[in-house]
């Protein structure tokens, strides 16, 4: 397999908020992320974005409202314009319990409280929360406490 482009991680998704700009400043305070890269259109509207989280990334976009034709055959949209989620995203973290505190004074809902996940000595042992931002998105942040043997 080749490397990625530099700067790249292996994989990098795309969420859509109704209030994108709002969202990327929230992710921010709320989750740790940081800005890569922010371009704004016309009004202030986001036209692509890069958060990044240590290695890991992610782009933050515009949802499609309805009456502007839509770029691709489906249109983006945040969780509280659909029927729910269709993805989670995990995030591997230092302090389990730090950060959670963090998210839920930044308003994040907690779906999950901090607790530990022990999958046997053949696997793993992680301590995890789930979390809800702003747009319904759902979130897992867990600690590794245990590799497998």
């Amino acid at each position: 397999m080749k490397s990625t482009p530099p700067g790249w991680p292996r994989i990098a998704p795309g969420l859509y908020y109704r209030d994108a700009a709002a969202a990327i400043d929230w992710l921010c305070r709320a989750f740790g992320f940081a800005v890569r890269l922010r371009v704004e259109g016309e009004g202030g509207v986001i036209v692509h974005s890069e958060l990044e989280y240590g290695e890991g990334l992610i782009m933050v976009g515009q949802e499609e409202r309805e009456g502007t034709p839509p770029r691709f055959p489906r249109r983006r949209m945040s969780p509280l314009s659909s029927p729910g989620n269709t993805q989670d995203l995990t995030l591997y973290i230092d302090d389990v319990d730090a950060h959670c505190a963090r998210a839920r004074a930044a308003g994040a809902t907690i779906v999950a409280e901090p607790e530990v996940h022990d999958y046997g000595d053949d696997y793993w042992a992680d301590r995890s929360y789930g979390a809800l931002d702003l747009d319904g998105h759902l979130w897992w942040f867990s600690q590794r406490l245990r590799s497998s043997a």
